[in-house]
């Protein structure tokens, strides 16, 4: 991990801070992205967080960034692509054998927001197979050997160890939120749609969001505002309201996430935060309706792999689609319906609150590389299509607790503005960015 004296590299600087820098000609992209092809050098034969890199063609978009006037606000920052997502210049494989040497032609529509913003596309990370439950090569920066999570293991990875600054990632349940809270980074889903899908490999066309990880709330706010279609900057001016919200499987997490549930909710109302118990008992039973639903979804997108090419794809995905073969129409229907549902519930539940605070996972991240984790505690609000940040909350002897804030659709960029005041204000960031 870092140490106070490595702390001086570029590669450890915020996006929004990298950026200023390169602005006002104190740093240049071709430094900055040197310095995180180093970090990744050093760190990749254990990490494993990427798929494709070329450090040559990197730099070369880094020279080219410097030579040019500034583009937008992420001029001349290295950012990581998830293997879901289309990139003209780079393989996009899907991290499934089916896909191996698959080279778009365009990039999907996000890449090219980050490119129009100055990004410099330093290479892709690594996916589970077809952003599903079957894991590749990544491991945990923050204790290798045990799970970073699934789906985007690779863009949380890359970020937590400080190889970027910012990486795009997708959630369908809860491949954003809780890589992140495993590997000690903030992952952001945003409310359906709010960013472009299109480039970005679809499995559930209903559940499926593009989104992304960073370091601290300041950037994520700054990604959002590359992304998004309506990013007008958010006021901040009252004490938010929070909710806190245990879940109907409250049980199922551990002790130590019960008592960082409440060590955090502490700490926000000594913030200034004011907190009220929010139940939700409405969405208590949406978990299998929806799992029937994205379940149908992946294996009308997916199946015909299993015919087409049986060795194309991980046994995993082959027991899967024996799973989804047992989904009928009707249960498909159901979960549609209990998701339309589940929607307006929501919506009326949080009537006078801001944002609820609510588990990730149900414990640190997993030893061992064989399973991503549970996304029990992600699936109602990736289904709901509301906004999501997860972060790590309290660090139990080096591996992080994640919990995460969920808000209203469409408060996405209230959400991270006041998230970004409250993390900072209670330590979280500092923690993220920290030596280990």
């Amino acid at each position: 991990m870092a140490t106070t004296a490595d702390l001086t590299e570029p590669c450890f600087l915020p996006a929004g801070e990298a950026a200023a820098a390169i602005s006002a000609g104190t740093l240049t992209s071709e430094a900055l992205t040197a310095s995180c092809l180093r970090r990744i050098a050093a760190r990749e034969p254990e990490v494993h967080a990427w798929v494709w890199l070329d450090p040559e063609a990197a730099l070369a978009q880094a020279r080219a960034r410097d030579a040019e006037p500034v583009r937008g606000p992420l001029h001349g920052v290295p950012v990581g692509i998830k293997d879901i997502i289309d990139t003209f210049d780079m393989p996009t494989e899907l991290g499934c054998k089916a896909f191996a040497e698959r080279r778009p032609s365009v990039d999907a529509a996000g890449v090219a927001l980050l490119r129009q913003a100055g990004a410099v596309i330093l290479g892709k990370t690594v996916t589970t197979e077809l952003a599903g439950m079957h894991p590749g090569p990544t491991s945990n920066p923050r204790r290798i050997g045990h799970t970073p999570g699934g789906s985007s293991s690779g863009s949380a990875a890359a970020v937590a160890d400080f190889h970027v600054p910012i990486a795009l990632g997708t959630q369908t349940v809860g491949s954003i939120v809780r890589p992140a809270s495993y590997c000690g980074a903030l992952g952001f889903k945003p409310t359906f749609d709010r960013y472009p899908p299109a480039g970005m490999m679809i499995m559930a066309p209903s559940l499926d969001t593009l989104g992304g990880f960073a370091r601290t709330g300041e950037d994520l706010l700054l990604l959002d505002a590359c992304l998004a279609k309506d990013a007008t900057p958010a006021r901040v001016d009252h004490a938010p309201v929070i909710g806190l919200h245990r879940t109907s499987m409250w049980d199922e997490a551990s002790p130590n996430v019960h008592a960082a549930f409440t060590a955090t909710a502490d700490a926000l109302a000594a913030a200034g935060a004011r907190l009220v118990d929010c139940d939700l008992p409405a969405l208590a039973d949406l978990q299998q309706p929806l799992i029937e639903q994205h379940m149908w979804e992946m294996w009308n997108c997916f199946g015909y792999l299993v015919d087409e090419q049986p060795d194309g794809v991980s046994d995993d995905f082959k027991w899967l689609g024996e799973m989804a073969t047992k989904v009928s129409e009707a249960d498909y229907r159901a979960g549609c319906e209990a998701q339309r549902r589940g929607r307006a519930d929501f919506a009326a539940g949080m009537d006078g609150i801001d944002f609820i605070l609510t588990p990730t996972a149900k414990d640190v991240a997993l030893e061992g590389l064989a399973a991503t984790g549970d996304p029990l505690f992600c699936r109602n609000w990736s289904s709901l299509g509301v906004p999501a940040l997860g972060f790590p909350a309290v660090w139990d002897d080096g591996l992080p607790i994640g919990l995460q804030f969920v808000g209203r659709a469409g408060s996405d960029r209230s959400l991270l503005a006041t998230a970004a005041k409250l993390l900072a204000e209670i330590g979280v960031i500092a923690a993220i960015a920290g030596p280990r």
